[in-house]
Order: structure tokens, then sequence, then C-alpha cells
């Protein structure tokens, strides 16, 4: 199999850079996943570790913790917005475009907004005056749901990234 190589050798390397952005572009967004899933595991399994949390510093008992996933937005090169506003119009030199996805990115951890789930024990230490203790809603059902969803995500993503590895592998080989 022989190789034909258009062009100067500058814009050979810039097609070449351009590619292997590609290639790495798949490896980059399941890489963003895995990184999101697994904070979420650990913040699921705060929560669980904090169900019977009573007094926090901040005062009151703990507050279950949730997670905002958002799509991470790369930095557009300063061409393409160039290009938006028509100010000019001259196309790339390698022809490539801006992917389509850039993965996903953790834009917030904060506490949940429902109320403390209150238990009458009047022997407790928190206890207040009426004798209610206030405890963490967190429902123990609900968070081994989101463990799992964020297992199988995880491993989901996994095999994503396991796929882009051996497609790689392969284009590898094409030139041997």
């Amino acid at each position: 199999m022989s190789l034909v190589l258009e062009g100067t050798p500058h814009n050979f390397e810039r097609k070449q850079t351009c590619h292997q952005v590609f290639v790495f572009n798949a490896l980059r967004i399941a890489g963003s996943a895995l990184t999101a899933q697994r904070l979420r595991t650990d913040v699921i399994a705060n929560n669980i570790a904090n169900m019977n949390t009573t007094r926090t510093a901040e005062g009151g008992p703990y507050r279950r913790q949730q997670l905002v996933f958002t799509p991470r937005q790369e930095q557009v090169p300063f061409r393409t917005i160039l290009l938006a506003q028509g100010v000019v119009n001259i196309p790339s030199p390698t022809g490539a475009t801006m992917p389509p996805g850039q993965g996903v990115r953790v834009s917030r951890v904060g506490p949940d907004d429902r109320p403390a789930r209150r238990a009458y024990e009047p022997d407790h230490p928190d206890a207040d005056a009426e004798g209610f203790v206030s405890y963490p809603d967190i429902d123990p059902v609900t968070e081994m749901a989101d463990m799992l969803s964020a297992t199988r995500a995880y491993e989901a993503n996994v095999t994503a990234l396991n796929a882009a590895k051996a497609m790689a592998s392969k284009a590898l080989e094409i030139g041997r």
C-alpha cells in the first residue's frame, strides 16, 4: 500500500494534526464523562454516609448534595468567531470543522432544597425544645438507585473509551 501526500509538507503537518485532534476527541469526551460520574459516585457515597448527621459546622443537619452536569465547552478558535461574524470568509486551510461534542463537566455541587426530616427523640442531644430532632432528608433507596445509575453510566463510558482506543489502534495499523 502506498501513501500519497498532497500539498506542501507544511500543509500535510496541519492536516495530520487536525486528524489527531478528531481521533482523540472521543477519548477526551469519554474521559470527561468518567470524571463526572466518579464525582457523582463520591457525592452519593457522602450523602449515604451522612444520612444520620444531625449537626454540622454550619448548624443544623447535613444537607443532601446534588450535582449539576452541563456540556463542556471548549474555547472556540478566534478564526471561527471571525467566520461567524462574517469578518473573514476564507475557509480553514485544513477544511476541518469543530467536533460536535466536547464532553460533560460538573458545573455545580450544591445542597438539596428539601427540608429536614423531623423525628421525635426527646433524649437525643440535638433535640429541640419540643423533643424533635432534624435529620437530613436522604432516602437510602433513592441514593442506591442513583449509585447504580452512576455506575452504569461509568461502565458505558469505559466501553466508549475502549472502542475509541481500539479504533485509533486499528487506524495506526493501516500504514503498516
